[in-house]
């Protein structure tokens, strides 16, 4: 029961840090008004209500007793014009009328209500009253023998009027609080926000220098910490790329000279061999350089990927690629990463089959691209296991194919720092699937 209602809870509630403190600011302020109206209204206004009306009934009972009376004509007009003088009443006497049919009424006016329970206990069902029709005047109807007694007195009379004035004034203030109070949370949200978005930006591989501690102290700390945390892991990465790079400098120095002697051997089979595996170790070499360098820091732009896509075919065989575009399709990202991670995934189809098909569309706010071949596949269980460095899986896709499995790594790193997705299945040629999504 407390887990449904939890989870109700969690469901109903907003998600933003922003949202929730209003609820947790304005919140108290609504409950301490309702809960003072409802005592107001139910202590104090109905009773003064109810007291009033009380007063009001009595004064008119008095009022249709004198003249039901046998008092003279002339008493009853002096009674009468006491009335209209010191009450403020307007009297008149309708001779030869009945009360209307239709009700006025109102069911759940508390004002209604209370002249209709006093007027009941004193008149039976022999009054008629209307409360709409005049704005500040309650028009009162008494049936009597053979005449009707129409009485006119103010609202104010059986409605306090300082219940506007109340009402006014416990809304009004409360509204310019929490007006204030949105204007104080969104400053103080509003450093999160950014941290939020700097830390979004820099986990799809963007540059961040524009970040600057600000708001609260602990959101300031919290900022000061990212930013270190940010310069540590780009120095990492620099380091680490820098090393490789010199690593591979340094040995293909070796290589080259390697190379040099096999060309002037006798034994020109040999040779030629050892310099295959010259060439597959140079190869090897700038693969690792290529994965090391996947998080290398490029602003993002604006990217056509039809275009690119155009640009990238060129240089392929057109019999070997078919390509259907059903949108123009541009997205944010690192032009030079998306550029490497599609020639990858292209030069995998191809390298291991003899035709690709290539299909770009729009779904939501995404952008797919989906990549078929008819080579080999790849078995359903080994689907997690090549997006892994260095994993290759000979048995399947051929073992005359040079690389060292880090096509595919690099690509799956590129996609999902630009908080992309991609997947692998089975195509339409019993060949390979890779179907790339990226956001809008």
């Amino acid at each position: 029961m407390f887990y449904g209602l939890n989870n109700f809870i969690k469901k109903v509630l907003p998600k933003r840090l922003f949202y929730r403190a209003l609820i947790i600011v304005a919140a108290p302020v609504i409950i301490l008004q309702l809960t003072i109206s409802i005592v107001f209204f139910d202590s104090i206004w109905i009773k003064a209500n109810k007291g009033m009306t009380r007063s009001l009934v009595s004064e008119i009972q008095t009022l249709v007793d004198v003249y039901s009376s046998n008092q003279s004509k002339d008493d009853i007009k002096k009674l009468t014009d006491l009335y209209k003088k010191n009450f403020d009443f307007v009297i008149n006497i309708k001779t030869g009328e009945i009360l209307p049919e239709t009700r006025s009424d109102r069911r759940f006016s508390p004002m209604d209500r209370s002249l209709r329970r006093e007027m009941k206990s004193g008149f039976s069902n022999n009054y008629w009253f209307d409360t709409v029709t005049y704005i500040d005047l309650v028009d009162l109807r008494i049936q009597t023998q053979n005449e009707v007694i129409q009485i006119f007195f103010p609202k104010e009379k059986i409605a306090p009027s300082s219940v506007r004035v109340f009402v006014l004034w416990l809304t009004v203030p409360s509204l310019v609080l929490i007006l204030i109070a949105i204007v104080f949370l969104k400053n103080q949200t509003r450093p999160l926000v950014k941290l939020s978005k700097a830390a979004e930006r820099f986990g799809k591989g963007e540059v961040v220098d524009d970040l600057r501690p600000s708001g609260a102290l602990e959101i300031r700390k919290a900022t000061y910490e990212f930013d270190r945390m940010m310069k540590r892991i780009n120095r990492h990465l620099s380091q680490r790329s820098e090393m490789l790079s010199g690593i591979s400098h340094d040995l293909r120095t070796p290589l080259t000279r390697l190379k040099l002697q096999l060309a002037m051997m006798e034994k020109k089979e040999l040779a030629e061999k050892m310099t295959n595996d010259i060439d597959e170790m140079e190869k090897m070499l700038n693969d690792y350089l290529q994965y090391s360098k996947s998080q290398v820091e490029e602003n993002s732009s604006k990217i056509d990927i039809n275009f690119m896509l155009e640009e990238i075919l060129r240089n392929y065989d057109k019999n070997r690629y078919e390509l259907t575009s059903k949108d123009t399709i541009i997205i944010e990202g690192r032009k030079n990463l998306i550029k490497r991670c599609i020639l990858n995934l292209i030069s995998n189809g191809l390298s291991y089959g003899d035709q690709i098909t290539i299909e770009i569309k729009k779904s939501m706010n995404w952008a797919i691209i989906i990549i078929e071949d008819n080579g080999p596949g790849i078995p359903k269980n080994e689907y997690s296991n090549v997006f892994k460095p260095f994993y290759r899986i000979d048995k399947s896709r051929g073992l005359n194919k040079s690389g060292v499995g880090l096509g595919l790594s690099i690509a799956r790193d590129i996609i999902k720092s630009h908080g992309g997705n991609i997947s692998l299945s089975e195509s339409r040629f019993k060949g390979l699937q890779v179907k790339v999504s990226l956001p809008l």
